[in-house]
């Protein structure tokens, strides 16, 4: 009756998946958004190296970064299921539980030990504690330079990236604000309004003001102004 069991709890651990499909699917607004801001700071990152504003360094450190996070956010718009595409994947959630059972039962190994959750925990907390480290190095770093030059701006903007990338938002935007107080970019202003806004849930007066100055000083074709416009459009509604 094992496999039995088996079955139950794979069905009941897809279940949540099977109904979220029966759901059409909205508009994948937030990592568009995303997308078209790491996009946007990718070409600001190749004018500020053309203008010799960075070294070849920095700039290769800042773009490594900026493309690590637009294939995470493109990946993300990618995983986002289509409404004309449930049937066959219910189809395939339903097969799902009876297909691993028949697999394991022809190829399994039931006497093989599986890696133990506490080395995976293990490991992942290695992983924070490098990235912890690094960015340690970096605030240091940081603080031995001028905060008024251009070399200490770039490396604000690489620790907002890097904050932003461990899903540490308010940190991110707070280094991002330094960087604007150096020298005002519009992508990083809609950046780090963007960040404010998920960190409060809603569009505050800061991040308002800051949409307000970016769209003024962004180009017409920057691929962020629909989404700061619709931010906008949200503050005014009080959302």
């Amino acid at each position: 009756m094992i496999w039995l069991a088996i079955v139950l709890l794979a069905a009941i651990a897809l279940a949540p998946l099977a109904l979220s499909l029966r759901r059409v699917a909205t508009a994948r607004g937030r990592q568009e958004a995303a997308i078209a801001l790491h996009r946007a700071q990718l070409a600001e990152l190749d004018r500020d190296r053309a203008e010799g504003r960075i070294g070849a360094p920095e700039h290769a450190s800042a773009v490594l970064e900026v493309q690590r996070r637009l294939l995470a956010a493109a990946g993300s718009a990618d995983a986002a299921p289509r409404a004309s595409s449930r049937g066959p994947v219910l189809v395939a959630v339903a097969l799902v539980p009876l297909g691993a059972v028949v697999l394991y039962l022809l190829g399994g190994s039931p006497e093989l030990p599986s890696v133990p959750l506490a080395e995976r925990i293990a490991a992942e907390r290695a992983r924070d504690a490098q990235a912890a480290t690094l960015i340690a190095q970096l605030r240091r770093r940081l603080e031995e330079l001028d905060p008024h030059s251009e070399q200490a701006r770039q490396g604000y903007i690489l620790l907002g990236n890097a904050e932003a990338t461990r899903g540490r938002l308010q940190e991110a935007a707070d280094a991002w604000r330094v960087a604007l107080a150096t020298r005002f970019d519009p992508t990083i202003a809609a950046e780090a309004a963007e960040a404010l806004t998920e960190v409060n849930g809603r569009v505050t007066e800061e991040a308002a003001a800051l949409f307000r100055r970016a769209l003024d000083g962004a180009a017409a074709d920057a691929p962020w102004r629909p989404m700061a416009q619709k931010r906008l459009s949200e503050a005014k509604q009080g959302l």
